[in-house]
C-alpha cells in the first residue's frame, strides 16, 4: 500500500485528461467497490461524456481491481494528510466525489467542501454508538455537515442523522443489492459443479466458511448421507484445506481435481480457488454463509438472490440484511450446533419450509432493489 501510494501523483500527472470532468469514487477495499460498482455503470451509461476517477484504500480492493475497464484511472488514496490531500485534489480535480458507506477522511472532506466539490456518502449506515453522536463526539460530528448528501441503507441512519440537525440525507438502500442481482444475471454455467450436484434431494453451500463454522456443518454433513456439500472456504491455503479434508469422513475432492467425470463420485467438493463462489450458489438448496462465529457475516444477498434460505452465525448486528432477512422468514441465525442441527432437521423433513424459505429470501432481495437509480437521479451530473 505505501508502496502504491508513491505511484499515485506520478500516474495522476500523467493521466489526467485536464479537458475532461471526472467523477471519483472511492472504495476502501473489494466489498466497497461491488457497492460502488452499480453506480460507477450507471454514470458511464447515463453520463458518457464523465470519466471515472476509482481510488481504493487497501490493496486487497486496488490489487483485485486496478484494471477494472470501467475506469479510466485506478489508484491508491494517499494517506489523509493536508499536504497529501491539497496535491491530490489539485492534480484530480474531480467535478463531483462519491464515497462508499462508511469513509470519513477529514482532511479530504474538508478540503472538497472548501472547493465546493459535491460530495455524497452512499449505501451508509449509522449507529448511536458510533464516535460522530457520542457527548465527546461534537468535533467528529462536524465532518458529516461538509458532506453534500447522505444515501443511507434505512430509516434509523436517517433519523439518527436528522436527530443531530444533518439534514441532507436520503434513504435509498443498498447499491450492493442491485450488484448481485446484475451478477446472478450473469451467473456462470459450470458443468463441473452442475456434475456434483445432479439429481441430489439438497446441496448445501457453505461460502467464504471459516473453522468455527465448519465445525458445525461438516458435523452434520457427516451423518447425513442425503445431503452433499460444497464449501468454499474464505482462506485457501494448503493448510486449512488438509484440515477440512481431515474432518470430512465422506468422499470428498477439490475443485482443481474435479472433472466431470469424477465429480458425481464423492459427496463433499471442496472449492480451492476464488472468483466462483456468485456463480456456484445457483446449484444450492441451501446456503451457509461464513464469518459469523468471527469478525461478521460475509455477504449473504449474493447467497439469498438465488431463492435460497441462508443460515449464518450469530455475529450479523452490523448486517442489515440479516435482520432483513430473519424478519422476512429467509435467513435464520443459528449460535452453537444444537440450532444449526434443529433448522436442518426441520428444511431436510419438510421440503416445502425450504421453498417457502427460499422464496421470502429472493422477495427481500428484489424487493429492496432500485438504490442505484434513487442515487444517481440525485448526483450533480
Amino acid at each position: 500500500m505505501t508502496s502504491g501510494h508513491k505511484h499515485t501523483y506520478r500516474r495522476l500527472k500523467k493521466e489526467i485528461d485536464r479537458s475532461a470532468q471526472y467523477v471519483w469514487f472511492h472504495a476502501a477495499s473489494l466489498g466497497e467497490f461491488e457497492q460502488a460498482r452499480p453506480l460507477i455503470e450507471a454514470v458511464r451509461r447515463e453520463h458518457p461524456a464523465y470519466k471515472i476517477l476509482l481510488t481504493f484504500f487497501s490493496p486487497s480492493g486496488y490489487e483485485v481491481r486496478k484494471d477494472y475497464p470501467l475506469a479510466d484511472i485506478v489508484c491508491y488514496l494517499p494517506f489523509d494528510t493536508r499536504r497529501n490531500v491539497r496535491r491530490f485534489l489539485d492534480l484530480a480535480s474531480p467535478q463531483v466525489a462519491i464515497f462508499i458507506k462508511y469513509e470519513f477522511w477529514y482532511n479530504y472532506i474538508h478540503e472538497s467542501y472548501l472547493r465546493q466539490i459535491p460530495l455524497y456518502l452512499v449505501s451508509a449506515v449509522f449507529r448511536p454508538n458510533q464516535f460522530f453522536f457520542r457527548k465527546s463526539g461534537l468535533q467528529y460530528r462536524k465532518v458529516l455537515q461538509y458532506y453534500t448528501h447522505f444515501f443511507v441503507q434505512d430509516e434509523a441512519s436517517a433519523q439518527l442523522l436528522k436527530d443531530h440537525h444533518i439534514q441532507q440525507v436520503t434513504v435509498a438502500g443498498d447499491t450492493r443489492i442491485d450488484r448481485v442481482i446484475e451478477i446472478q444475471k450473469e451467473a456462470r454455467q459450470l458443468p463441473v459443479v452442475e456434475k456434483f450436484a445432479d439429481d441430489s434431494p439438497l446441496v448445501f453451500v457453505a461460502g467464504s466458511s471459516w473453522a468455527p463454522d465448519e465445525e458445525i456443518f461438516i458435523d452434520y454433513f457427516n451423518s447425513h448421507p442425503a445431503m452433499k456439500l460444497i464449501i468454499a472456504p474464505h482462506e485457501i491455503h494448503e493448510s486449512h484445506l488438509a484440515e477440512i479434508e481431515q474432518k470430512l469422513l465422506r468422499p470428498c475432492i477439490r475443485y482443481s481435481q474435479a472433472t466431470e467425470e469424477n465429480a458425481r463420485q464423492h459427496d463433499c467438493l471442496i472449492i480451492d480457488c476464488f472468483g466462483l463462489l456468485s456463480s456456484i450458489y445457483r446449484y444450492a438448496h441451501i446456503g451457509y454463509i461464513g464469518g459469523g462465529f468471527g469478525a461478521g457475516i460475509h455477504n449473504l444477498a449474493e447467497a439469498a438472490v438465488y431463492g435460497i434460505p441462508v443460515i449464518f452465525g450469530p455475529n450479523y448486528g452490523k448486517f442489515r440484511e440479516a435482520h432483513g432477512l430473519i424478519e422476512q422468514g429467509g435467513g435464520f441465525f443459528i449460535d452453537n450446533k444444537v440450532a444449526f442441527n434443529r433448522q436442518m432437521d426441520l428444511f431436510m423433513s419438510d421440503p416445502s419450509t425450504r421453498i417457502q424459505a427460499g422464496e421470502k429470501a429472493n422477495a427481500y432481495i428484489f424487493g429492496n432493489a432500485g438504490a442505484t437509480s434513487k442515487i444517481t437521479r440525485h448526483l450533480s451530473l
